[in-house]
């Protein structure tokens, strides 16, 4: 199963965390605002153990987390510990409550996890030698991936998956002093990526809502990159181009999670025009644009009030309807 069978043009969908407390209306909330192609939530406030790391480093042997979010290890037995054991309902409490409230639909949905190099840098950060702290991070994200479409697979057989790893950390690859060369940042991805593959998930993908070297992600070989709709997101269209040729896709974040967002969808439909623009100058291809793009928040919105969710989803949704009528002009005059 392909990409371009599982998804279609301009399909609205979320990212990341919201700021529920309830993992059963948060489920039913996704399952509302985003019919087309639902994603599972994170609740960290909720539990502090649904934040980014605290959930991926559940079970983790000799791993613990700080009450500001970061990781400390215990040197003599740190390690991956049972990496593929069942999901953790503390911490993977508003995916499956998401997965349970999905029971048998048959279409698309989406799930996201911390990545390898973010885990890797967390552990880093936390006193572990970096050649340990990669290959731990490696294995248990490859591990985790695995119990997550599982218990995918289990609640949903039908629905065809989009698996997507969050690694906010690969904006510190641009930096001085990254403890990894550029082929050991795409080996670690492209593992992870195809443990996905591997254990069924139909689109694997990468997130990040900073700015990335997306030319060294697009070499791990993802079926979709996920980021912001702004100029500074992608600075090699080239490489983009190759990217879209191939089939791949890109969830364009057109609504900020940082800063105001305002209440008129024109703003972020422009905003996201103008990146176009300048790719296409680049090289790419207009339509593709248009036919391989899923519309996001920037990033996750545990950040926000409640009330503040379907103001944002309704932006994106509106963005994704004149994506979706451009996708479909497109299509029509190529095939005229």
């Amino acid at each position: 199963m392909t990409a371009a069978v599982v998804l279609q043009p301009g399909l609205p969908t979320g990212v990341g965390s919201l700021p529920y407390d309830d993992a059963n209306a948060a489920a039913i909330a996704e399952l509302q605002l985003h019919p087309e192609l639902p994603a599972a939530p994170q609740l960290p406030r909720r539990s502090s153990k649904e934040s980014m790391l605290a959930q991926v480093s559940a079970g983790m042997a000799g791993v613990g987390v700080r009450d500001d979010g970061r990781l400390t290890i215990e040197r003599r037995s740190f390690g991956p510990g049972d990496t593929d054991a069942p999901l953790d309902d503390a911490a993977w409490g508003g995916t499956l409550a998401f997965l349970t409230a999905a029971t048998g639909r048959k279409g698309t949905i989406k799930i996201q996890l911390t990545g390898p190099v973010t885990l890797g840098l967390a552990l880093v950060d936390a006193g572990a030698r970096a050649a340990k702290a990669f290959s731990v991070a490696s294995e248990t994200v490859q591990g985790r991936v695995q119990a997550l479409v599982a218990s995918a697979r289990e609640r949903v057989p039908d629905a065809p998956i989009v698996l997507v790893l969050d690694e906010p950390s690969l904006a510190r690859a641009m930096h001085p002093g990254f403890p990894l060369v550029p082929e050991e940042t795409v080996d670690l991805i492209s593992g992870s990526l195809a443990t996905a593959a591997s254990a069924g998930a139909a689109v694997h993908g990468v997130h990040c809502c900073g700015a990335v070297d997306w030319s060294l992600v697009l070499h791990a070989g993802p079926d979709l990159v996920s980021l912001p709709a702004v100029p500074e997101s992608i600075d090699d269209a080239a490489a983009l181009s190759v990217f879209l040729d191939r089939g791949g896709w890109v969830a364009w974040g057109i609504v900020p999670t940082d800063r105001p967002f305002g209440d008129r969808y024109e703003t972020h439909w422009h905003r996201l025009v103008d990146v176009w623009k300048g790719l296409t100058a680049g090289g790419c291809d207009p339509v593709r644009l248009r036919t391989q793009a899923l519309l996001t928040p920037a990033c996750g919105l545990a950040m926000h009030d409640e009330s503040q969710v379907p103001v944002v989803m309704s932006l994106v949704r509106r963005v994704a309807e004149r994506v979706q009528d451009q996708a479909y002009a497109a299509r029509m005059s190529v095939g005229a």
